[in-house]
């Protein structure tokens, strides 16, 4: 299977007076595993089935490996979807689920023979190839659905949320599988979810989508590390936001907070003489003293502020603390290993909080 690369242009569209999509544009690499991540009603799975042919734009333009493939129906378009439901059908055996794309195709007896039992033998199944769906496991299933679009050859794999009807222990499985099934034939995958482990945890790069807009595009750690603006630092991961003004000066610039006072900023070209936004830190970033030495935390280098904590949830790797810092309530999580200490819940502690952990948010 030759990998192929898919190109959004400017991708509207609408139904009626309600735009879906606004305006999309995008390049998905050859070979690479690449996530549409949003909430619902964002547009991931209106954009994955415009790719698939199912949908078509207003305006824009649709390649891929630079053919314009926009009004070309989805049968011609080599591209092969694995849907949420596994579409299999139910009174075919395995086999004959994972032959049918190809029987519809023509492909001579001989080819259906080899490409099912290569394909079978891929995701691990040659054993269940006389089953029927309703005799296989969900993981099963989802193997199933994946078999018969890769008996296809497509130059592209589109897969939409197709963990989402499997439990929380057999999703990390089969999303491990995914992964490492991808990386062995090297096809090109975009992949639909609203999960944001799913996609940080496979994917290479990932969209992430709201309201029909791409918000940012970037590596999981670029997504994580350094959000573009408040909807993907809050949608990506959990993290806290401190308001305050940024105020420019002939020298600098500064962030001013009543939780954090006056900080200094890297260089900002100024819009306005002060503008309204936030600093974003992340709840594993900040640390908790019950009986701080050195209450200033000069020493360290870290800004420390005065909390009492208001809620506590043991989550196994990690304690996470809800804490009414001067008026700010902070969301702290703190790593757990056994005799570690835990902080009862009315106690007054010191955060510390390290400066290059803060992100400006505008």
């Amino acid at each position: 299977m030759k990998p192929g690369q898919v190109e959004c242009k400017n991708i509207v569209l609408a139904y009626g007076a309600t735009q879906v999509l606004k305006g999309i544009t995008l390049t998905v690499k050859p070979g690479e595993f690449f996530a549409l991540l949003g909430p619902s009603g964002s547009g991931k799975s209106t954009l994955l089935r415009l790719i698939a042919g199912f949908n078509f734009a207003q305006s824009g333009q649709l390649t891929v490996d630079g053919s314009d493939i926009t009004q070309t129906p989805p049968w011609q378009r080599n591209i092969g979807m694995v849907f949420q439901n596994y579409a299999l059908w139910p009174h075919m055996t395995v086999e004959r689920n994972v032959a049918f794309g190809l029987e519809e195709r023509k492909t001579s007896r001989a080819e259906i023979a080899m490409r099912v039992k290569d394909v079978l033998a891929l995701v691990g199944l040659t054993d269940f190839a006389q089953r029927r769906p309703n005799q296989l496991s969900g993981g099963q299933q989802q193997r199933v659905a994946l078999a018969r679009t890769l008996a296809i050859e497509p130059k592209v794999l589109l897969l939409d949320e197709p963990l989402s009807n499997l439990d929380a222990k057999l999703r990390v499985q089969m999303r491990q599988e995914l992964k490492s099934l991808q990386r062995r034939l090297g096809i090109t995958t975009i992949f639909v979810t609203h999960d944001q482990e799913e996609a940080l945890t496979t994917c290479d790069r990932i969209a992430v989508m709201d309201q029909g807009v791409i918000q940012q595009i970037g590596t999981p750690m670029e997504l994580y590390d350094s959000p573009v603006n408040r909807f993907v630092a809050n949608f990506v991961g959990t993290i806290n936001f401190i308001e305050g003004d940024v105020e420019h000066t002939p020298t600098g610039s500064t962030f001013l907070s009543d939780l954090l006072g006056k900080i200094a900023l890297p260089a900002i070209t100024p819009d306005r003489a002060t503008t309204r936004a936030a600093l974003a830190l992340r709840p594993h970033t900040i640390n908790i003293i019950a009986e701080p030495s050195s209450p200033t935390g000069a020493s360290r280098g870290s800004i420390n502020v005065p909390g009492n904590i208001l809620e506590r949830e043991f989550l196994g790797e990690f304690v996470r603390y809800r804490i009414n810092a001067n008026g700010t309530e902070l969301i702290v999580d703190q790593l757990h290993q056994v005799g570690s200490e835990i902080h009862a819940t009315g106690t007054n502690v010191i955060l510390e909080i390290p400066p290059k952990a803060l992100r400006l948010i505008w």
